[in-house]
């Protein structure tokens, strides 16, 4: 241990060291730091913490239960039916907990990280609950037309059914594609997260089609009770979600009572009138798309334009790892954290290892040497005498070196490279020294620098995978191209609202943190969720569209009653998944309000930029065009059908034989009669 000797601590701040065994999880560590807590009172006059991240209390969070209680809300207002919101969240919440249970099995096998739990309950309920609402809202559509709810079921799955399928395995091949890094770490939370989303995707297909067939034409009749019941469930799941025990208690005692008095109380057991279907041509979503479709040059340059401004913060972005600096006020870890840079530095938190082998002459004689040269190099605070493994016959040597900087500064970083690329081979050079750099500000250093370099790998094969997909799906080059360009340019602008914030500290006080480098795993993970989810609202839009198109042959026409069909089901869904995100930035945890606040707003600018701007301009500027395939490779592609069997959509040159070299969008919409 050490004693601080200078500062305004000196005297009264002593250091030690405790090294966990190899065996030791996080589970144990945490465990470890939290008795050290607890039995640091028997200490009579001194204040002992546990620092350093091993020991950092880990909890499970709790914030996703405001997104189960706002999704109650949001789908009883958009759908009016009891049935038709339990359903989806019955099916999400028993597909992420397989999900999690087999995610906890693998664990057994494979290396997990831990905030994986975290991540994949977020993404689990979140694309859980869109593809059973999908399903849900296609089959309710049945039953408005007359069908049996058999068949309505039946026509649900060979639609719905079929989008939910292709993009579920859209977003796990996105998250697998993480495999392609070769961290053990980043493997296990995609296995993890990969397994939670297709368990929940077949939960969709297998279990809820069950569900509807038990409940059968039930799910269009809501009663009272129903409805003022689940407004109760929606304040217990709150109290749980905000830590309110009281709360939770008096929503689920209503609950109950509630359900109690309908059998005295009639008035409860009526059932709630509904609402009127609006035709397709009088929502707001096709006038909407009507608007954008009649000046698209105009909305597209607008939605690009914020999407570009949003993004321009991207280009000052630093990965990093952020220290323990960043952990809540309050808590042990940070309050270790700066007991000890005030006490011996800001570098004290992330010492280097510096360890030196026997060169060509096999002496360590030029240890010493190689210590003045390290201390005198800027931005060296101290550096210890050498250690030796055997003082009569030393075969290594090993030095602490102590920075003038935190472990996370960019001073740290630039620090490591003047080390190891000048003041080190010129102060060897003449003896040969094996010298290495290492310790936990080192190691993150070249995690962040080896993560940097497979960005473009994984960017690349996870952009063509989907656009092969999508190509397949839709038999069109154009539809996929443009689909992966916009969502990269909804990706960038989310970034660059995360730089701004949690980077450069922007509204830090409001999320309760301070500017640090942003995770160096973040655009890995950020970008194989969202770009799976963004292709699943592109998958479920598309294939409606399609669908219409392969009715009518009228480009623009299927483009307003494609938008028209899945606004409110793709707005809600949006919705829910955004609050489900946006619910862990209520945690303690930097990491957790990072990646709550990362997706949340991703999916917010794919569903309102993306989604209701730039799909419908580009799609009538292209008109017939968006179809497009040149028949050679028409022929040599296998063909997969997400639309409902039997709707095979026109080719363009069926459409527009001999005009496939149109000079303008506007001349090709006076041809069909737009």
């Amino acid at each position: 241990g050490q004693i601080a000797r200078e500062g305004p601590l000196a005297g009264q701040l002593a250091f030690a060291q405790v090294n966990l065994g190899v065996d030791v999880d996080r589970t144990e560590a945490s465990l470890l730091g939290a008795a050290i807590t607890e039995h640091a009172p028997v200490l009579d006059g001194l204040e002992v913490l546990p620092g350093g991240v091993a020991l950092a209390k880990t909890t499970v969070p709790e914030t996703e239960f405001i997104g189960l209680a706002f999704a109650v809300v949001v789908l009883i207002l958009a759908f009016g039916s009891v049935l038709a919101m339990g359903l989806p969240l019955a099916v999400a919440v028993a597909g992420v907990g397989a999900g999690v249970g087999l995610t906890a099995l693998l664990s057994g096998l494979l290396t997990v990280p831990d905030y994986s739990t975290i991540v994949a309950i977020m993404i689990g309920l979140g694309v859980g609950i869109d593809y059973a609402l999908f399903i849900v809202v296609r089959h309710r559509e049945g039953l408005h037309e007359g069908l049996s709810p058999r068949d309505a079921t039946t026509r649900a799955m060979d639609t719905a059914g079929r989008s939910v399928v292709f993009a579920g395995l859209t977003v796990v091949l996105s998250l697998l594609g993480i495999l392609l890094i070769g961290l053990a770490s980043l493997s296990g939370l995609a296995i993890g997260a990969s397994v939670t989303v297709l368990v929940t995707m077949i939960s969709s297909i297998t279990l809820l089609p069950a569900l509807l067939g038990v409940v059968g034409p039930r799910v269009e009749v809501t009663r009272w009770r129903g409805l003022v019941m689940a407004g109760f469930v929606a304040v217990a799941l709150l109290g749980v979600g905000f830590g309110v025990p009281a709360l939770t208690t008096g929503g689920a005692v209503l609950a109950l009572v509630t359900l109690f008095a309908s059998f005295v109380v009639r008035p409860l057991r009526r059932a709630v009138p509904r609402r009127a279907v609006k035709p397709v041509n009088e929502t707001l979503a096709y006038r909407w798309s009507r608007t954008i479709q009649r000046n698209p040059r105009r909305w597209l340059l607008v939605g690009t334009v914020v999407l570009v401004v949003l993004a321009s913060p991207i280009l000052g972005l630093r990965l990093g790892v952020a220290d323990e600096g960043n952990h809540p006020v309050g808590t042990p870890t940070r309050s270790a954290y700066d007991l000890l840079a005030d006490g011996f530095g800001d570098g004290f938190n992330g010492p280097f290892i510096i360890t030196a082998q026997p060169g060509a002459d096999g002496s360590l004689t030029a240890v010493d040497s190689l210590r003045s040269a390290l201390s005198a190099a800027p931005g060296v605070a101290a550096v210890s005498e050498p250690v030796l493994d055997d003082p009569a016959a030393p075969r290594a040597a090993v030095m602490t070196l102590i920075a003038t900087t935190a472990p996370q500064d960019k001073a740290t970083t630039d620090l490591v490279g003047d080390l190891r690329d000048r003041v080190i081979p010129a102060a060897v050079a003449a003896s040969g020294l094996d010298v290495n750099i290492t310790g936990s500000a080192a190691a993150n250093v070249d995690y962040t620098a080896y993560l940097s370099g497979k960005l473009v790998v994984f960017f690349g094969a996870v952009l063509t995978l989907s656009f092969v997909l999508l190509m397949l799906v839709f038999r069109s080059v154009l539809v996929p191209l443009k689909a992966v360009v916009m969502n990269m340019l909804s990706l960038a602008a989310a970034f660059g609202v995360v730089v701004a914030v949690f980077q450069w500290g922007w509204g830090a006080d409001f999320f309760g943190i301070s500017g640090a480098p942003i995770d160096a795993p973040l655009p890995l993970i950020l970008f194989a969720i969202v770009f799976g989810v963004s292709m699943d609202y592109e998958v479920f839009l598309l294939s409606r569209v399609r669908e219409e198109y392969a009715k009518t042959g009228d480009a623009a026409r299927s483009v307003a009653d494609g938008l028209a069909s899945t606004a409110r089901v793709i707005t809600a869904a949006a919705a829910i998944m955004i609050v489900v995100f946006g619910s862990f930035v209520l945690e303690a945890d930097r990491g957790s309000k990072l990646f709550g606040f990362s997706l949340a707003l991703a999916v917010f600018l794919d569903a309102t930029l993306v989604r209701m701007v730039l799909v419908p301009a580009t799609m009538e500027l292209l008109g017939h065009r968006n179809w497009w395939m040149p028949k050679w490779l028409d022929r040599i592609l296998p063909r997969l059908a997400v639309e409902a069997t039997g709707h095979d959509a026109p080719a363009l040159a069926d459409v527009v034989p001999s005009e496939l070299d149109a000079p303008t969008a506007g001349d090709q919409r006076e041809r069909v009669g737009v």
